[in-house]
């Protein structure tokens, strides 16, 4: 009986939810909170390597998606990213089958934004150029694969990328930024989301990376498991200091994923009021109006235009109208 292709691929792609705790302990020395922090990422570390290696052994539509839907609604996202990897490492073996395109626009689409995560996720293993295989993604979401990217560096390669402040060869403009964006969310499970820790490592990256970095934690403090109370979230905000509307920017494309997941979240609630004084639900509303038309108008990366105008709108850059228009839309 041969193996599955999970059994097959696990030696040369090792993923394992234990290393995790293993990791962070590495880097900051035994911390007390981490133990504790660690029971509330771990079901999110597992859930995200489980469906990588189910989603090898079940790729077809009619078998992934039942098991992905089986998942708990809270951690049904995680699922999907997971579901990402799984597709972009087939498709970088078996490229004439396109597994990845097709789930995007078929069962995944809801989960479309994680999806994208999920496949950076696993680009860093695979032997694609990155610059290619962005370049036949979705025109606005494409750059989540660089977040994904970057979350990977940030999290497996901490000398490199973190301590160093080294960003991998060839990935230059925007996607250096988007990159920068998932390196910063990667802080938030590195350091145990540890506020003081958090800050400490951020402020040692230049300061003209500083920005995406911090949008990377906003985006981690809303999304991912909750962890923090309203005080320490309303200390990141203050830390950010010129970077508070960057911060504030991750916080409302956090709104947005949770909305995709069909399920809100308690602390996604928490993080939009401290940062935006609303409630998940109108935060994401705003994100919404926000990327009407983004496509339609303006250069650059349709991607960053769609968060600069999440940026204007956040209400301590003084510009209400946005907000305002919204809410109306809602009405």
């Amino acid at each position: 009986m041969s193996l599955p292709l999970a059994a097959l691929l696990k030696p040369l792609f090792p993923l394992s939810a234990d290393s995790f705790p293993e990791m962070a302990a590495e880097r900051f020395g035994a911390q007390e909170d981490m133990e504790t922090t660690w029971l509330t990422f771990e079901p999110v570390a597992r859930t995200l390597v489980d469906s990588f290696y189910l989603t090898l052994d079940h790729p077809r539509h009619d078998e992934l998606v039942p098991r992905l839907d089986a998942v708990p609604p809270g951690l049904r996202g995680i699922a999907y990213e997971g579901a990402g990897m799984g597709l972009t490492l087939l498709d970088s073996l078996l490229p004439y089958r396109r597994r990845l395109p097709a789930f995007l626009h078929g069962p995944g689409a809801p989960y479309r934004c994680l999806i994208h995560i999920g496949a950076g996720l696993v680009l860093p293993r695979v032997p694609v150029d990155p610059r290619r295989f962005l370049a036949r993604q979705d025109p606005v979401l494409r750059w989540l694969v660089m977040d994904g990217y970057g979350f990977h560096e940030g999290f497996f390669t901490w000398r490199e990328t973190v301590e160093r402040h080294r960003t991998p060869r060839g990935i230059r403009g925007y996607a250096a930024r988007a990159f920068d964006q998932g390196v910063g969310r990667s802080l938030w499970f590195s350091t145990g989301a540890d506020v003081e820790r958090i800050i400490d490592t951020l402020r040692a990256f230049p300061l003209a990376r500083q920005g995406d970095l911090w949008s990377g934690i906003g985006l981690a403090c809303a999304y991912a498991a909750g962890v923090m109370d309203r005080d320490a979230v309303a200390t990141l905000l203050e830390a950010a200091g010129r970077h508070r509307a960057d911060l504030a920017t991750g916080t409302a494309v956090a709104s947005v994923f949770r909305e995709q997941s069909g399920l809100p979240a308690p602390h996604t609630d928490l993080a939009c009021d401290v940062v935006w004084g609303s409630p998940g639900s109108d935060v994401a509303a705003i994100a919404h109006e926000a990327g009407r038309g983004v496509l339609g108008a303006g250069t650059g990366p349709a991607y960053e235009r769609w968060r600069l105008r999440i940026r204007a709108a956040w209400p301590g850059t003084g510009a209400v109208p946005l907000v305002t228009a919204a809410k109306e839309n809602r009405a």
